[in-house]
């Protein structure tokens, strides 16, 4: 899938996705306890200052499981479990970077969620996502994510800005 957008500056921006590789590859793992949702104020980093999930990069021979266990652990002093892959995100930024994210759900933790000097813990309702303070993006998949449906995503970003998406949803598995 080829395609051709401009970025925010009216900048011709081409990318082909046939052919794309990511910088990066990178996990998130939304923990989701009785109807509330684990999330975190990011403090530094990509997206600094946003809520999101604990995550970051795969380690080289890391597996997403184990680099979702191993972020979650770092960010918050937790371990998730329960583990299940939710989904795929392929972001490509205007400026050149690029990541592949595992997206995965966990149903239970070990331990006190903690502030440490990567992220602030935020437990919040499942009903009360403060999608205004998230990464555009995540109010087009956040919520197939709650509806227990796997999903994949190719994003374009000139910063934080969304320019194009493509939002594919598998079919239902009930």
């Amino acid at each position: 899938m080829r395609l051709t957008l401009h970025t925010a500056s009216g900048v011709p921006y081409s990318l082909d996705w046939s052919t794309w590789s990511a910088k990066d590859r990178a996990v998130l793992t939304f923990v989701r306890r009785d109807g509330n949702l684990l999330l975190i104020r990011k403090k530094r980093g990509l997206g600094a200052g946003k809520y999101n999930a604990p995550g970051g990069r795969i380690e080289a021979g890391e597996t997403p499981e184990a680099a979702a266990v191993r972020e979650t652990q770092e960010e918050l002093r937790v371990t998730p479990f329960g583990l299940q892959p939710a989904g795929r995100l392929r972001f490509q930024f205007v400026d050149g970077y690029s990541i592949d994210c595992h997206v995965f759900t966990a149903t239970s933790t070990a331990g006190i969620a903690t502030e440490t000097d990567e992220a602030v813990p935020f437990w919040c309702a499942e009903a009360a996502i403060p999608y205004g303070e998230m990464w555009s993006d995540d109010r087009l998949w956040l919520p197939l994510l709650l509806a227990g449906r796997l999903f994949e995503a190719w994003f374009v970003f000139d910063g934080d800005l969304m320019l194009w998406h493509e939002l594919r949803v598998a079919p239902d598995r009930g």
